[in-house]
Parts: structure tokens; sequence; C-alpha cells
């Protein structure tokens, strides 16, 4: 049975795999035997996630890719397959949120995280698939949502309106691309400890938030990155194979409360 878990032989890319959960998910899958490529913009931050992946022992590529420039996300899928192999796994990881509601939203606000957080995704996914079919061997394509693309809030409107998007897209993919053996899932982790995150940890003016959150998780506190890797593992490997446009919730009881 562990076997169904190994990604041995696999390609995968992970955008925004420098930090936080895209990194953790990196280091989880080179450790589960693939071959990674990370993409980002942040030089100094590949670099030094690629050490950590190559002293897994694993094969790795980084490259600094920002996925918002439409223009530059077909080469970059291109360059991954030119160094590593065909595509096998991509997972749909950058994104950023803008602390904003409506009336001070700007539409440079809204365009910048719907650009990366959604569209980027949508081309992503469109080129990855392609690459897939071609070959006939089938894939995996992982959208990180959020538990955000759930809920409402006043905060980061345009941050939640694109995880709800990215939600619906993976139900929309899983469709048409479920004839050709490329399945695509969503993996919505709750709140989790990265610099992400750290506005509503560290801000005072976020403290009675903090702990509205920490309150409304039965597990009492954020996630560590590291434990939203085995949900990421399970989904780009062999073990759900027969799941498909499911969003996975890995969110410490968030929702049932």
């Amino acid at each position: 049975m562990s076997m169904a878990f190994q990604l041995n032989g696999k390609v995968a890319v992970v955008t925004g795999g420098n930090r936080g959960i895209g990194r953790a998910i990196a280091l989880g899958f080179v450790h589960a035997g693939a071959a990674v490529a990370i993409m980002a913009r942040d030089n100094v931050r590949n670099a030094s996630t690629l050490d950590e992946l190559k002293a897994q022992g694993g094969q790795a590529i980084a490259l600094s890719v920002d996925v918002s420039r439409r223009e530059a996300l077909k080469p970059a899928l291109d360059e991954v397959e030119s160094r590593l192999g065909p595509i096998d796994i991509l997972v749909n990881n950058a994104a950023f949120a803008v602390l904003k509601g409506l009336l001070d939203h700007t539409e440079e606000d809204w365009d910048s995280v719907l650009a990366t957080d959604l569209t980027a995704c949508f081309l992503l996914s469109k080129y990855a698939a392609q690459s897939m079919i071609r070959r006939g061997n089938g894939g995996k394509i992982i959208n990180v949502a959020s538990i955000a693309g759930f809920k409402g809030t006043a905060i980061f409107p345009s941050y939640a309106i694109s995880k709800g998007g990215l939600l619906q897209l993976t139900r929309c993919l899983a469709i048409e691309l479920a004839p050709y053996r490329i399945q695509v899932n969503s993996l919505a982790p709750g709140w989790t400890a990265t610099e992400m995150t750290a506005w509503i940890r560290t801000d005072p003016r976020y403290e009675e938030l903090y702990k509205e959150m920490v309150t409304r998780t039965p597990a009492g506190r954020f996630a560590a990155p590291e434990e939203i890797v085995g949900a990421a593992v399970f989904l780009a490997s062999s073990a759900s194979d027969f799941m498909t446009g499911a969003d996975l919730v890995v969110d410490g009881g968030f929702f049932v409360r």
C-alpha cells in the first residue's frame, strides 16, 4: 500500500515553491521520489530552497518566474520539460493577498491578485494538460485553494474571490480532463503559520481576529506548513487515481465549528 504514495520517476512543478506551504510541498515531493521544479520570483529564496531540495538527494531546479506575467508561463513549463522531462504533476500554489476591503481596493489591487491567484492557475493548467494529453499517460493537477474560498470576508475580498474561483476551476477541469486520466483536485488549507499570515499573528490590530480564528479551530492553533504535505503527496500519487473534482480541506477542524 505504501508504494501507492510514492512519486518515483515523476516530474512535479510547484509554483510559489520557495516559501511557506509551497516550499514544504516541494520538499515533500522530493522526499517521495519526484524530480521537482519550483517557480517563484525571489532568486535568493529560490537558491536557498533549491539547496534544501538537493540536500535530500533529489533532482530539482528553480526557475525565476513571475506567474502574473502570462507570457512567461508556457516558456517556463517548456524549460522544465527540457531539463527534467515531461510534467506529471502541477501544483498551482503561488498566491498573495491584499489586505483591503472593497472601498479601499484599487483596480490595480484587484487585477494583480486575480492575475497571480487565479489566471495563472488557469493558464498553467491548460499548458500542463496539453502536454499530459499529448503523452497519453495522465497526470495530476493540484490547485492550492484556501478555506477563504468558502467563506466571505471584508479583509481580503480579492484573495477570497480568487480562491473561490480556483475551487470552481478545479471542478470544471476535472470534468473536461477525466477522459485523459488527468485528476484535478483542490487542496484547501486552513490557517497556516507562514509569512503570508504573519499579519494576523503579529499585528495588534488583528489580535481579536487571531484569537477568534484559533478558537474556531478545534485543534486550537494554526497549522505548520509541513502538516499540509501529506495531503499534497496523496493528491499527487496513484493513491488518488479515482479522486477528481474534490476539495480536500486540511484545516484542523475549522469548518466543523
